[in-house]
């Protein structure tokens, strides 16, 4: 490897208020993303919402990708109405984190899709969401506190890269109010919480790539071996690209 591999984070889209005087529309992402991913030895770069079209552009010059958390998918993506608790959508950011996923997975290129991230691979792959999980589990352990984060219990699955990452049950931070419904084909479950919530999904080693995706928010604990293993296979990557050809 020559170099800190290059990992892209999507952001926000969204109104904010700083400085006292400003209001206006931003591309932002909280900070514990960027420390994520600097923590695990990778050279951060955000990816704001931009032309879907340049998505391939952008993989092409990524050596990993995370997913970022968020706001509500748009359920017309997987053929629903609106749930009266579903937030409004940001078409923008919808459409150009689809093209980007579908660019990373097209080229092989390593990625970790964090809560909206993990939906967003879903939805990609064919799959469906819960759009309220409370009405579904009967509880709110999955969000309890609106605006902070709370801890539960998730078991990997034996077998799935998940599991070589996270070997053993363990609490992880959480905040989300939807949840996947039915699996997309292709993607695999690698993770449950106690009521059965799916909490992480990936391709098989099969497919050739590194995609993982969990529900809960790695980025708000200090347990880094997810995106250690994310910046390992982006280096290999990085190594890859940079290997001169043979003959060369």
């Amino acid at each position: 490897m020559t170099g800190q591999p290059l990992i892209g984070v999507t952001t926000y889209s969204t109104r904010a208020r700083w400085g006292g005087v400003w209001d206006r529309h931003c591309s932002l992402l909280p900070t514990a993303y960027a420390r994520y991913v600097q923590r695990a030895g990778g050279l951060m770069v955000l990816l704001p919402p931009d032309n879907p079209a340049l998505a391939g552009a952008v993989a092409e010059r990524l050596d990993g990708l995370v997913l970022a958390g968020g706001e509500d998918l748009d359920p017309a993506l997987y053929g629903e109405r609106p749930h009266p608790r579903t937030a409004a959508p940001v078409p923008e950011r919808d459409r150009w984190e689809l093209a980007l996923l579908a660019a990373a997975l097209e080229r092989g290129v390593p990625l970790l899709g964090i809560c909206r991230g993990m939906q967003l691979m879903n939805v990609h792959a064919g799959g469906t969401l819960n759009q309220h999980l409370p009405e579904t589990v009967g509880h709110k352990g999955h969000n309890p506190r609106v605006g902070d984060f709370a801890d539960h219990l998730v078991e990997p699955v034996a077998g799935t890269v998940t599991a070589h990452l996270m070997p053993a049950p363990c609490d992880v931070a959480t905040h989300h109010h939807q949840g996947v419904g039915k699996v997309g084909p292709g993607l695999i479950a690698s993770a449950h919480a106690e009521d059965g919530t799916v909490e992480a999904l990936e391709y098989p080693w099969g497919q050739g790539c590194f995609a993982v995706g969990v529900q809960w928010h790695p980025e708000m604990r200090d347990d880094l071996r997810l995106v250690r293993g994310l910046v390992e296979m982006a280096g290999r990557r990085r190594g890859r690209s940079a290997a001169p050809a043979a003959g060369g």
